[in-house]
C-alpha cells in the first residue's frame, strides 16, 4: 500500500488521536478525583429513593411524609423522613473547537486546547458520579450518564481536530432549567457569545463562562522585535519594538475580558478566568460548585 495512500493517512490520525485518549482521560480522572475527595457532602432533601435523614413533622409538611415507626418510638413527636434528590439534571458543556486554543507559550505548560479538554472530561466525571446528565451543547445525541459519560464526552470532543468556523458558541437551544459551561479563551467578537448567552438564558438557562488563557497572553511579556502569527488563519504582524504596545495590549485585554464578565453579569451567568499555567483542581472545584449552586437555584 502507497505511503501516501488515504488509508495509511487515515489510519496514521486515528493512531494519533488513540494515544492522546487515554492521556488525556487518566489526567482528567486524577483532577477529578483529588475534587471530588475535598468536596463535602452537598445532600438535600428531595424525592429521590434513598434515606437521607428523619427530622421532626413541622406546620405544612404532608402526612403522607411521617414515617410512622420512627415517630412511634418517640413520646411525643412525630418524625418526618427524608431522601436524597436523585432527579438527573441535565449540564451541557461546549468547548471551543477552533485553533485559537492550540497555543502555549512554554513547552512546559499545556496548550489551552489540552487544558480545556481536560477540565470538560474532569467535570463530566464529578457529575456523572453525582448521577447528572450531561450533554454536549450544540449536538442532537441524547446527554451522556454513568460510568461511560467521561469516555463518550471525550470521543464527541474529537480532540484531535480543529473547527476555526465555530470559535464563537453555538446559537442552540437546550431543556428547561439546563446548566450551561462553554470552555474557551473567548478571543472573537464578544457579540457572538452575547447571542448564544442571551438565547440560552432567555430560555431559563443558567451557565458559566470560563475563559482558559496563556499567562503569556495576559501578562504580554515580549520585547523587541516579535513576529505574531494568528493560528486560525496564519495572518502574521511583526513589530519592531514590542514592549511600546505593550500598555495598549493590557488595556484592550482588560477591556475584552469586562465586556465578557458583563456579558455574564446581564444573563445572570458566572464568568471565570483561569490560567494554564494555575492549577486545575482550584478551577474544576469552582466550576463544579458553581453548578451545583445554580441546581440547587433552579429547584
Amino acid at each position: 500500500m502507497p505511503a501516501d495512500s488515504p488509508a495509511i493517512s487515515v489510519r496514521h490520525d486515528a493512531e494519533h488521536a488513540a494515544s492522546l485518549f487515554p492521556a488525556l482521560l487518566l489526567e482528567a480522572e486524577k483532577i477529578a478525583q483529588s475534587v471530588s475527595a475535598g468536596l463535602h457532602g452537598r445532600r438535600r432533601a428531595g424525592p429521590g429513593e434513598t434515606f437521607w435523614q428523619h427530622r421532626p413533622y413541622g406546620f405544612g409538611d404532608p402526612v403522607s411524609t411521617i414515617d410512622w415507626r420512627q415517630s412511634a418510638r418517640a413520646a411525643d413527636r412525630l418524625y418526618v423522613r427524608q431522601n436524597e434528590w436523585e432527579a438527573a439534571a441535565a449540564a451541557y458543556l461546549w468547548r471551543d473547537p477552533s485553533r485559537s486554543l492550540d497555543y502555549a507559550s512554554d513547552r512546559n505548560l499545556p496548550t489551552k486546547r489540552r487544558r480545556a479538554d481536560v477540565l470538560v472530561t474532569a467535570l463530566t466525571i464529578l457529575l456523572s458520579q453525582a448521577g447528572e446528565r450531561i450533554g454536549l451543547l450544540g449536538e442532537e445525541r441524547r446527554p451522556f450518564q454513568g460510568r461511560s459519560a467521561p469516555e463518550r464526552m471525550l470521543e464527541a470532543l474529537h480532540i484531535d481536530q480543529f473547527l476555526d468556523t465555530a470559535s464563537a458558541p453555538p446559537l442552540t437551544t437546550v431543556p428547561t432549567g439546563a446548566r450551561i459551561v462553554m470552555a474557551s479563551d473567548f478571543f472573537t467578537d464578544p457579540h457572538g457569545v452575547e447571542k448564544a448567552v442571551a438565547a440560552l438564558a432567555g430560555a431559563g438557562a443558567k451557565g458559566v463562562l470560563l475563559q482558559i488563557c496563556d499567562p503569556a497572553e495576559e501578562n504580554f511579556p515580549f520585547d523587541g522585535r516579535v513576529e505574531f502569527r494568528d493560528l486560525e488563519s496564519s495572518d502574521r504582524l511583526i513589530f519592531g519594538q514590542t514592549g511600546a504596545v505593550a500598555d495598549a495590549y493590557k488595556s484592550a485585554f482588560a477591556a475584552h475580558r469586562e465586556s465578557l464578565t458583563a456579558i455574564a453579569r446581564k444573563a445572570g451567568w458566572t464568568f471565570i478566568a483561569h490560567r494554564t499555567d494555575k492549577a486545575s483542581q482550584t478551577v474544576l472545584l469552582s466550576l463544579f460548585t458553581a453548578l451545583a449552586d445554580m441546581r440547587k437555584w433552579m429547584n
